[in-house]
């Protein structure tokens, strides 16, 4: 296959996957729900809404502060303001062309910045091993905060055959066993880059650890991921159906959401249907649950493409002796 086909499928594959989700979630709503939705968008409290966008873009603002503890002790001080355009950039690159977008960092950094292609995208790489550290502990910390609900959900799908029930343990066991086993020893390319991606992880960690300012570095991280989690939380005031549901269920919905943005280009369809199913656990209606979703992907969408358009148009402006 071609590589300027593959590269096409590669951006069309999501989107027509997001357009089916779209269908699918839409298609299960009654007159109704679809009704109800409608009804949402109008009747939402929109402060609340606002206030989620306030902490979006602090969370951006935040990643393009925190890019300088790297790219500091390799000799370049960028001016904050292209910094945080070219990641306002990125993220709208990424709603186009998923996983683009820490191309396009890279190379507006190096345009405005004269920060080499090579070492500004070596310093986004280790930054999104320092995500993926948080996001794992995230994911065991909902896993923790809802284990009765999902101890009750396995315990509802376990057969009551006990020879059954053995063969089932015994088979998942062996293939946890078998897959470790390939993972360190099988030179298969997908367990050398699982192995690759194992060892770029553990030398992020210490590339952070021992960097100068590690401790700024990872209060940022950290603050970025606690933003993504607040402007979840408080887009829950803005439906009066939504307010109480509790912070574990939020908790739940964000990890399953940031799944969606790596399905589809932006997360388009397959976040509020991630959304919408994932509420249902927790009894939400399913009216409720996609107006939820569809709010939330919908205000943050457009913050992404207001920001990311308008430092299109400023970053020339703003930087015209370059």
């Amino acid at each position: 296959m071609k590589a300027s086909t593959q590269k096409t499928l590669k951006t069309a594959l999501p989107l027509l996957l997001g357009v089916f989700l779209i269908w699918l979630s839409l298609s299960k709503l009654t007159t109704d729900e679809i009704n109800q939705i409608k009804d949402s968008f109008y009747n939402a409290n929109y402060w609340w809404i606002g206030l989620s966008l306030v902490i979006g873009a602090l969370s951006h603002l935040s990643r393009a502060y925190r890019w300088k503890f790297m790219l500091n002790p390799l000799g370049y001080q960028p001016k904050f303001q292209n910094s945080a355009m070219a990641v306002f950039i990125a993220y709208l690159v990424n709603m186009g062309i998923p996983r683009a977008g820490e191309v396009s960092r890279a190379a507006t950094i190096n345009q405005y910045e004269g920060v080499p292609f090579e070492k500004a995208f070596g310093t986004i790489v280790a930054e999104r091993l320092a995500d993926m550290i948080v996001y794992l502990f995230l994911i065991a910390l909902a896993f923790i905060a809802q284990y009765q609900l999902i101890s009750k959900l396995l315990l509802s799908k376990i057969p009551e055959n006990p020879i059954l029930l053995i063969g089932i343990v015994s088979v998942i066991v062996l293939g946890i066993y078998l897959f470790f086993r390939a993972t360190k020893k099988s030179q298969n390319p997908f367990f050398k880059k699982l192995r690759s991606f194992a060892a770029g992880l553990y030398e992020g960690i210490q590339t952070i650890l021992t960097m100068e300012k590690k401790w700024a570095f990872i209060g940022h991280t950290l603050f970025i991921w606690l933003a993504y989690i607040m402007m979840l939380y408080v887009v829950i005031f803005a439906l009066p159906e939504t307010t109480n549901i509790g912070f574990g269920a939020i908790l739940t919905c964000f990890v399953m959401g940031t799944f969606a943005f790596a399905t589809t280009n932006g997360g388009i369809g397959s976040y509020p249907y991630i959304i919408q199913q994932t509420l249902l656990l927790y009894a939400v209606p399913m009216g409720v649950g996609a107006s939820f979703g569809w709010i939330m992907w919908t205000s943050q969408t457009l913050l992404v493409i207001i920001l990311g358009g308008l430092s299109f148009l400023l970053l020339p402006l703003l930087n015209k002796s370059r």
